[in-house]
């Protein structure tokens, strides 16, 4: 027979055991709100601060609230003015995401234009120093030709509709995805060399299984750094370029132009901004799901 003892022992053995879950789930779920808080103060604490500073210097520079309007407008008055209504045809916000549809476009078309070129340009030059000197130059040159300098050439080669944003877009952001992914290529360690070549693998082959894959993380870097510079290169083509569908660079211009609508131009950039944020965060998701399981550079820090 069992004697009390041994009945009350296994009682409380279940006991525990069906408590454990329990208090596991709880210090999971506390432990993914303490990883909250430390992620999200930060920029919130420095974002009060930039908006108490905006509203400092448009309360000493401006006493006057109509000229303060006109120059630098509070916070709130972006909101109300530039933003409200939010779904009005001709003022708000819902004018300011028509406008932002051309510059997604061009930016898409840009952005995907510079990572297939870049990264063929990357391996091309991966090949051969020779071929590296021979290229990389030109590349440089690209990354610092002023684009309102060759503005009448663009426009007489790709006349003034999509094709010639994309085409500044790709002039802007290429660079990032050339140099990050070149330089990723050429990392693969020495060793790994060595154990290709000791199994005789083809040049086709070393780039395919080690080079290309040993590289992701430096690409992922350029590409997420050229997200947000085609965001800059659409929205410049923008201020350019005025045939066919116009962009929220078009909108910015125009709003600048007029004194008394600086709140709508405000409400402009900041939605052109946001949207630079967006490609970033969803290019460095990407960056995170594509290296996560084998590189450190994902590693999630505290």
């Amino acid at each position: 027979m069992i004697d009390q003892a041994t009945t009350d022992g296994l009682v409380g053995d279940a006991d525990l055991a069906a408590t454990e879950p329990v208090e596991a789930a709880q210090a999971r779920r506390q432990a993914r709100g303490k990883q909250w808080f430390r992620v999200t103060w930060p920029p919130l604490v420095t974002f009060a601060a930039f908006l108490g500073v905006w509203y400092t210097y448009s309360a000493v520079k401006f006493d006057v609230a109509a000229r303060r309007i006109n120059v630098a407008p509070y916070p709130h008055e972006v909101v109300s003015d530039g933003f409200m209504p939010w779904w009005d045809e001709r003022n708000g916000l819902r004018p300011i995401l028509g406008y932002m549809w051309p510059t997604f476009k061009a930016t898409l078309w840009g952005l995907a234009v510079s990572i297939v070129l870049g990264v063929l340009i990357a391996i091309l030059m991966n090949f051969s120093k020779s071929t590296e000197r021979a290229i990389f130059p030109y590349a440089v040159v690209m990354q610092t030709v002023p684009i309102l300098a060759i503005t009448p050439l663009l426009t007489q080669l790709f006349g003034e509709d999509l094709t010639v944003r994309v085409v500044v877009v790709v002039l802007i952001a290429i660079f990032p995805v050339i140099t990050n992914t070149l330089f990723g290529l050429q990392s693969a360690d020495r060793m790994h060399h060595d154990l290709f070549t000791l199994n005789r693998a083809g040049r086709f082959t070393r780039l395919w299984k080690l080079e290309l894959p040993g590289s992701l993380p430096a690409m992922m870097t350029g590409i997420r750094i050229a997200g947000g510079l085609a965001v800059i290169g659409a929205v410049v083509a923008d201020f350019f370029f005025n045939q066919g569908e116009k962009g929220i660079g078009y909108y910015i211009r125009n709003k600048q132009q007029r004194a008394a609508e600086r709140p709508e131009m405000f409400a402009g950039t900041i939605t052109a901004s946001l949207f630079g944020v967006l490609m970033f965060l969803v290019i460095g998701f990407i960056t995170t799901r594509t290296v996560r399981n084998w590189h450190e550079s994902a590693s999630r820090r505290p």
